[in-house]
């Protein structure tokens, strides 16, 4: 399996693909994780290495993260999926948590992850967490209340950061990391401890 990221300056975003290579002359298998834009280096990358495109990932529609999905649809025929059933004017086939999904030889693991966004899935392909914006280097995902903080970490601890072992950590933006780093030193995580613990300490002070 080969792992191709690309940087999209639209948006300041990272777009993956993730190729496995074909069996006797036929082409291999690539998917697309986060289409921001749509490029010559992406298309370069898809067409030297004889690739089918067979499928879309979309942790979560915000438009930084899925721009380019127009170009590439009027390319390949990619089935995209997403929590969302239509991602710019696009049809989706709907993915749920806990599900998995099989494209090719990928078996991609679904992981619903809101707080940032509604919609937001992490997608698990062997050791490979692609995260989208929940959860990035050092980071967790912006929410627009407390109440969408709550939830989102609640779902980070109860599905990303207590999974057994170590993952690679590939997220919407920013470089890469692993998960046994953001279980250790993520400001977002003991930022939010912090918080909670103070709202606490005042409660029980006030009453």
């Amino acid at each position: 399996m080969k792992v191709f990221f690309h940087y999209c300056t639209y948006g300041f975003s990272n777009c993956y693909i993730l190729g496995a290579e074909g069996k006797g002359k036929g082409p291999g298998i690539a998917v697309i994780v986060d289409p921001g834009s749509m490029d010559e280096q992406i298309l370069d990358f898809i067409e030297s290495n004889d690739y089918s495109l067979k499928a879309v990932l979309v942790t979560h529609d915000h438009v930084n993260h899925v721009h380019g999905l127009k170009t590439l649809r009027r390319i390949y025929g990619a089935e995209i999926y997403a929590v969302n059933h239509v991602i710019q004017d696009h049809k989706t086939s709907i993915v749920h948590d806990g599900e998995v999904i099989e494209i090719g030889p990928f078996r991609v693991a679904v992981i619903s992850i809101p707080g940032h966004s509604s919609d937001s899935a992490v997608f698990r392909v062997d050791r490979l967490l692609f995260t989208g914006d929940a959860l990035t280097a050092g980071l967790v995902g912006r929410t627009s209340s407390s109440y969408g903080a709550v939830i989102q970490m609640n779902a980070l601890r109860s599905k990303i950061l207590s999974l057994p072992g170590d993952f690679i950590i590939l997220p919407g933006h920013g470089p890469p990391s692993s998960l046994e780093a953001e279980r250790r030193f993520n400001m977002g995580v003991r930022n939010f401890d912090e918080t909670k613990s103070r709202r606490t300490a005042f409660k029980v002070d006030y009453l």
